[in-house]
């Protein structure tokens, strides 16, 4: 059988433990308790906490008091994560168990990646978005995640507007976009009630966008932090949504 973790073994400094976020702190709190001997099936919070007044973490920290409450905290956290529940109906006397999903954290890189989903929520993503781009924006391939974002962008434009396949970039763009204006030809995907001015701004956005994250010389502007990288794949993922509701509809005349 697999030893249990102590969270001193985890974090061997106490200071650490302090400069930890609840959440932070709360993946080693989690994997200590999964390795238990019961697999945290049989928890209670009074017991639990009253064994570290009793038996302190780290015993010769004068802070001892501070870090039971830094883990108090990150105990609270994985309540309202839906990591922890409880047994039975009353919530002061009741044991409580890791969850399902808190038994699937055996590392902090399992935790990692539930705070990535977290940060992109799979079901507010266009569905191809969400098929073909999440799973490397979990794994933390946020370059690979948002290229593929707008391939899918690309791609869905030169569909819907019917262009070959070598056209592409930024030209495919304004071109799907172009503005009803002097008498030109509007783009396929172009709104034709509204203003000129916002018939422009949107080849603008779709362009603009497309020429900073999918064609930017040598990826300057990929995010490498999860927030910024989620709300890039959110944008493509609003394009998406753009285009189908703009894509010419079969028996519909434009």
């Amino acid at each position: 059988m697999k030893s249990e973790l102590a969270i001193s073994s985890l974090v061997p400094d106490p200071q650490d433990i302090l400069a930890l976020e609840a959440e932070e702190l709360a993946g080693i709190l989690l994997i200590h308790l999964n390795s238990r001997g019961d697999g945290g099936a049989d928890l209670h919070h009074y017991n639990f906490f009253n064994n570290l007044k009793s038996y302190p973490i780290y015993p010769n920290h004068k802070d001892s008091e501070k870090v039971n409450r830094a883990l108090m905290e990150a105990w609270d956290w994985l309540a309202n994560e839906g990591f922890l529940a409880r047994k039975g109906d009353d919530y002061s006397k009741s044991g409580m168990f890791v969850t399902r999903r808190g038994q699937r954290i055996r590392a902090r890189e399992d935790l990692a990646a539930y705070s990535r989903a977290s940060l992109l929520p799979k079901g507010k993503l266009h569905p191809t978005i969400a098929i073909s781009v999440y799973p490397a924006f979990l794994r933390g391939n946020y370059d690979t995640a948002i290229f593929q974002a707008f391939k899918e962008v690309e791609v869905a434009v030169r569909q819907a507007g019917e262009f070959p396949h070598d056209f592409v970039g930024e030209k495919l763009m304004r071109t799907a976009f172009a503005a009803s204006k002097n008498n030109a030809l509007a783009g396929p995907l172009t709104d034709k009630q509204f203003p000129v001015a916002e018939q422009e701004a949107m080849a603008h956005l779709f362009a603009g966008a497309f020429g900073v994250y999918r064609n930017s010389t040598g990826h300057r502007h990929v995010p490498t932090e999860p927030q910024e990288a989620a709300e890039v794949i959110v944008l493509a993922s609003l394009l998406l949504r753009i285009v189908d509701r703009l894509k010419p509809q079969p028996g519909i005349q434009p």
